[in-house]
């Protein structure tokens, strides 16, 4: 019998932020549908481990056994290390395999996306970070579910595909990084989900 999620928290991707379009879409569809259900979706910091260790904070009283964790392109990458060190299940939105190596060649300032007023610095010291929270393989499949976008104009769809061998995959046949087709796709994540 499988529990159902009664937490669910949401991690950004890189230059993202809680005003995204997908976490909006999702805390309003959560809010709507399930509103029983604890939702967080936090302002992460730049630095990889102080983001971690300010989620694990937030998250300490949470039960494990009921709560679950969406995470977009590096809030992907965030939400398969959770998963992994929690054993909670996790949907990954065009999820980051190896953001160390390809967020190398971004080091310096960035504004974020959805507010250019705010930016923040990339530091050479983050990609180390993120070294050390790479997961080399999943320990459990069916804890994970990912929608992966062949069109994805960032990250090679394949790789995705390839880091979580035996996972329930929706493999879509373009779309974009951004997945401007979300609304599409609630339907199928709130299904893995199972929230109360």
């Amino acid at each position: 019998m499988t529990m159902t999620i009664t937490h669910l928290l949401y991690l950004h991707g890189f230059r993202s932020s809680p005003a995204s379009n997908k976490a909006r879409m999702m805390a309003a569809t959560v809010a709507g549908r399930h509103p029983g259900v604890v939702w967080w979706c936090p302002a992460l910091a730049a630095s990889p481990q102080q983001a971690m260790d300010e989620v694990l904070q937030g998250i300490a009283h949470w039960p494990k056994d009921r709560m679950a964790v969406v995470g977009s392109s590096l809030g992907g990458f965030y939400a398969t290390w959770l998963a992994e060190r929690l054993g909670c299940k996790a949907v990954l939105l065009n999820p980051a395999v190896h953001p160390a190596r390809d967020l190398a060649a971004h080091i310096g300032d960035h504004a974020l996306w959805h507010d250019p007023a705010q930016s923040f610095s990339f530091d050479p010291v983050f990609v180390d970070e993120l070294l050390v929270q790479e997961v080399p393989r999943i320990s459990r499949p069916e804890r994970y579910f990912a929608v992966i976008a062949t069109g994805d104009e960032v990250l090679d769809w394949r790789e995705m595909t390839g880091h979580y061998p035996n996972a329930a995959i929706k493999l879509l046949p373009a779309g974009d990084h951004a997945l401007s087709d979300f609304e599409q796709h609630l339907d199928d994540i709130l299904s893995f989900l199972a929230l109360a």
